[in-house]
């Protein structure tokens, strides 16, 4: 039988502690609560959970410090839950780690299928077609099978998250990869007008993976998405454009 889901709720409402712990619990999920910043490196350390649920205005810390932190030490999925609204906000957490963002008050069946959809991502995916298991693009080796990463030999590591996107570049190479189709494939259904979600991964997975003055391997097409550069060569695929994303 597998191992339970463990899921580690840092929040100090107790209301939305409630309502988040007995949705999880009863879904058999192994729920850890911490209602402050203190000790949450201990306790990641100790239970390593599958998933956080971090509240930004903790009354002892600052959330997205807090984020910053565990996206730094640890590869777990993070889930910000805020009553912060301003797209500045979401793009922050998003820059600072964060695979999602939900804004206060949330349904809590809206809430379960982002923790879904962020834990997916986490896992392997399900046998579909065949895909290579080795693309080479320039200087950089994406290993699919084993997950592995490098650049110039050196291994570069990704969040669950900036794998699952680079994943679907990879089997793509040259292909016109919409921002709705990123969003739909990594993210999941009713993520698609989230395009800040594409413009902050691509811009992480090009900070790793690209080097300054060298070849694009993520090329913008203005307000449609992104395509990947051409295995081995590096080249950049004819009739892309060239430009922030």
């Amino acid at each position: 039988m597998p191992d339970k889901t463990v899921i580690l709720i840092v929040e100090d409402d107790p209301n939305i502690v409630d309502l988040v712990r007995s949705n999880l619990s009863v879904r058999g999920h192994d729920v850890i609560v911490s209602k402050n910043g203190d000790s949450i490196e201990r306790t990641l350390e100790l239970r390593n959970p599958d998933l956080v649920l971090l509240d930004l205005m903790l009354p002892d810390a600052d959330g997205f410090e807090l984020c910053r932190e565990i996206r730094e030490l640890f590869d777990v999925g993070i889930i910000v839950l805020s009553a912060r609204r301003a797209e500045t906000d979401k793009v922050r957490a998003l820059n600072l780690g964060a695979d999602d963002y939900v804004t206060k008050p949330f349904g809590i069946e809206e809430l379960l299928a982002r923790i879904n959809a962020t834990l997916r991502r986490s896992r392997p995916a399900p046998a579909g077609p065949p895909e290579p298991t080795v693309v080479t693009v320039g200087d950089v080796e994406i290993d699919l099978g084993r997950r592995r990463i490098t650049k110039a030999g050196r291994l570069v590591h990704l969040t669950q998250t900036e794998f699952a996107l680079l994943r679907q570049f990879a089997i793509s190479p040259g292909v016109l990869l919409t921002h709705a189709t990123l969003l739909r494939r990594v993210w999941g259904p009713g993520y698609e007008t989230q395009t800040e979600y594409t413009r902050v991964y691509v811009a992480r997975l090009r900070a790793k993976l690209e080097s300054p003055g060298g070849e694009q391997l993520f090329i913008t097409e203005p307000r449609s998405g992104y395509r990947f550069a051409l295995p081995s060569t590096g080249r950049v695929p004819l009739a892309a454009s060239h430009g922030p994303a």
